[in-house]
């Protein structure tokens, strides 16, 4: 059995409980617990400054003028007096050295001040100059006693951290913060922070040592000797994350067993060259090469496929649930509502009507009867092809012989729902799991880096781009002439009011308000309207949706629960409320509602006259592009990773000095000597990868580094 070599990784020492460290206590570690999360020593060294203050100079006061940032002077006091009365009393003392004098000023705390400075004395001084009536002043400014071995100014830069107001009230500001930080470090040896990074990886980018790492992030001597600190932290998060992602993936690949997919055959042939309704793009027919690729090879595939809406998602699965059919095997799809499951299910039986293929439908609506029949149907192995709900994890849905399990709109199912899924046949199926929200690559390679995943980036020949304009509030009126000439046309619209989410009640006050007005506007019985929000019990919601997918009404006014489902290739017009406080990717969603069908389509953003800088941004973005992956790349820049959606729970994010969008060079990088790690060395047995994985089995149980899917 390989022994782990002897490096200790996050000694005792940093292990230990923070009330332990000198200066802290029980009262101050309740509160850093608190209000920091600080627990233990490493989660100290772990709270890395916000920036850092210069104090490596001491200026003249001659050589000191308004256009500097921050200075430091050393003077002795000659004067203190009490100026002004009331508000604008004031303790100004002056400063002298040998090139001339300046005054310092206080507004606040003049008792407590007056009180600890003395005239004659040596003072360090250090502020932000500026200028009263011509004369040279700092107000409010840090004071030190003078010493000659300060002559040159600190060592070091003197780091700023972030704390918080409860904890500045109880003495513990950043400036406090920094000097137990001061005592931990200099109490640190390279024994506490072994190096974790191979040396070729350490070699090639010049990094500074781990220890020095963390010695320079905190108390660095110069600017750049930070900046080599946190790359070299920022890389080390990175590559660490990439490399665990690497290791899971090639650990399914090499032990996960799956069902082997091994012929080609007369279904997936015959619907190919016959019943294929238009020519697969280049992106499908590529994905669909690396979905077979997988299902060939005796190992489970576990592929996450994402495309925008409309790219051909729902093709590709099906030519993979023919593909199961061909080798003996049923097909489970999985869609998050009913609509979207029937959906599914009228849009396959359509295609395969005229073959030896039996599919069927399975929701919480399906009748009793109809359930035992398939169910035993299913049992027997009769069903090639089941479509439905949730209610396909139910424990007496019992395949006889589940080979491929896909998933629509995964974001929506947990992770525990996955699982079940996998139970339902001896050997675990192939897993494909669908997604319409365009994951932006960095995010992609760090979230589901433990995953295969595939592109389809392309749109079928023939969609027409969707028209997407901004309007505000005041335009109102031509918006809604707008919408009644597309509806003489024959075509219908949906209008969207937003989630606020603060309270229910509201949003339905909103949403009937904005029905209402509606109303106003196309009169009964001219138009008719449905009306689809969350209150409602399924059987109303779906009757609703149901009237517009039919054309008994011509406008849909809803919320955002039509966000994932509704296929009406009539619908030409997409109006979202307040859009402003809708994500860009929501936004995305909602516009992929229409553009359907062969007619032109248009989405109007309307919103009020005053909406900030970042919501004009999204909503420029949005008239500019329809191409989903660079709308999700914008939404990451302006959100950050931890709003996408089904990225929080991954844990696989919680960087504390790494940010995949800013620091993508680096992202990019950590990939690519991890992967070269993984394929080189796999087991992490070479002299060379010892301490690497030493660090990686140190941190077992301590990161929730479990499969996305």
């Amino acid at each position: 059995m390989y022994k782990i070599p002897q490096i200790s990784f996050d000694a005792t020492i940093l292990s230990s409980p923070i009330e332990y460290l000198k200066g802290v206590g029980p009262l101050r570690a309740d509160l850093l617990k608190k209000e920091l999360q600080i627990f233990t020593f490493k989660d100290l060294l772990d709270h890395f400054p916000l920036r850092h203050i210069d104090k490596t100079k001491v200026n003249t006061i001659a050589s000191v003028n308004q256009s500097m940032d921050y200075v430091q002077v050393a003077g002795t006091i000659t004067e203190i007096v009490t100026l002004g009365e009331n508000r604008s009393k004031r303790l100004v003392a002056t400063l002298r050295d040998a090139t001339g004098e300046m005054e310092l000023v206080w507004f606040r705390g003049i008792q407590y001040i007056g009180k600890g400075i003395e005239v004659g004395r040596p003072y360090l001084v250090f502020g932000k100059p500026g200028y009263f009536n011509s004369t040279l002043q700092i107000t409010h400014p840090e004071m030190e006693n003078y010493t000659p071995e300060k002559a040159g100014g600190r060592s070091w830069l003197e780091p700023v951290y972030p704390s918080t107001e409860k904890l500045k009230i109880k003495s513990l500001g950043g400036r406090q913060i920094g000097k137990l930080t001061s005592g931990l470090v200099s109490s640190l040896t390279e024994r506490d922070l072994p190096e974790n990074l191979p040396e070729s990886i350490v070699r090639h980018f010049g990094f500074p040592t781990r220890f020095e790492a963390y010695s320079r992030i905190h108390f660095p001597a110069s600017e750049p000797e930070y900046k080599a600190a946190v790359d070299r932290l920022r890389f080390e998060e990175l590559f660490i994350a990439q490399l665990r992602m690497g290791l899971i993936r090639l650990e399914r690949h090499r032990y996960s067993k799956g069902v082997v997919f091994a012929q080609v055959g007369e279904l997936f042939n015959t619907f190919y060259h016959q019943y294929l309704p238009f020519a697969l793009t280049g992106a499908q027919k590529r994905v669909l090469k690396e979905i077979r690729q997988d299902m060939a090879h005796g190992r489970q595939m576990n592929r996450l496929l994402q495309g925008d809406v409309g790219s051909g998602k729902t093709m590709v699965a099906l030519l993979a649930m023919l593909l199961a059919a061909d080798n003996g095997f049923q097909s489970g799809l999985m869609a998050p509502t009913e609509i979207l499951a029937t959906q599914h299910y009228t849009g396959i039986t359509g295609l395969l009507k005229d073959m030896p293929v039996n599919v069927a439908l399975l929701t919480g609506s399906t009748k009793a009867a109809e359930r035992k029949k398939i169910l035993k149907g299913l049992a027997a192995g009769e069903i090639h092809l089941l479509i439905g709900t949730h209610a396909l994890l139910e424990e007496k849905v019992a395949f006889q012989n589940l080979g491929l399990a896909i998933i629509d709109e995964q974001h929506r199912f947990g992770v525990e729902q996955r699982a079940r899924l996998w139970k339902k046949a001896a050997i675990p199926p192939h897993i494909l799991v669908m997604t319409a929200t365009p994951i932006p690559r960095t995010l992609a390679m760090t979230a589901y880096g433990d995953l295969d995943y595939s592109i389809i980036d392309e749109m079928p020949p023939g969609r027409k781009p969707i028209t997407t304009v901004h309007r505000y509030e005041y335009a109102r009126a031509s918006v809604m002439d707008f919408i009644r000439s597309e509806i003489d046309k024959g075509r219908q619209a949906y209008i969207i009011f937003p989630l606020i989410e603060e309270s229910e009640k509201l949003d339905l006050e909103n949403l009937m308000r904005g029905y209402e007005n509606v109303k106003a506007f196309f009169p009964e019985p001219k138009f008719w309207i449905s009306m689809v929000h969350g209150k409602q019990t399924p059987d109303v919601k779906e009757t609703n949706m149901q009237r517009f997918v039919r054309h008994d009404t011509q406008i849909m006014v809803s919320t955002t629960v039509i966000e994932v489902g509704v296929n009406v290739p009539n619908a030409s017009v997409m109006v979202i409320e307040s859009a402003e406080k809708f994500g860009l990717s929501q936004l995305h969603q909602l516009r992929g509602r229409v553009g359907r069908g062969s007619e032109k389509s248009f989405c109007i953003l309307l919103t009020g006259p005053q909406i900030t800088n970042e919501a004009r941004e999204r909503l420029k973005t949005m008239c500019a592009t329809n191409d989903g992956f660079l709308i999700a790349e914008k939404d990451l820049e302006l959100r950050g990773p931890g709003d996408i959606e089904g990225t929080r729970q991954s844990g696989m994010l919680n960087f504390k000095l790494a940010d995949i969008v800013r620091d993508k060079s680096w992202l990019d990088a950590a990939k690519q000597f991890a992967e070269s790690v993984v394929v080189t060395d796999p087991s992490l047995q070479s002299a060379e990868n010892l301490r690497l994985k030493a660090y990686l089995h140190s941190q077992k149980g301590k990161h929730a580094w479990s499969k996305i899917s």
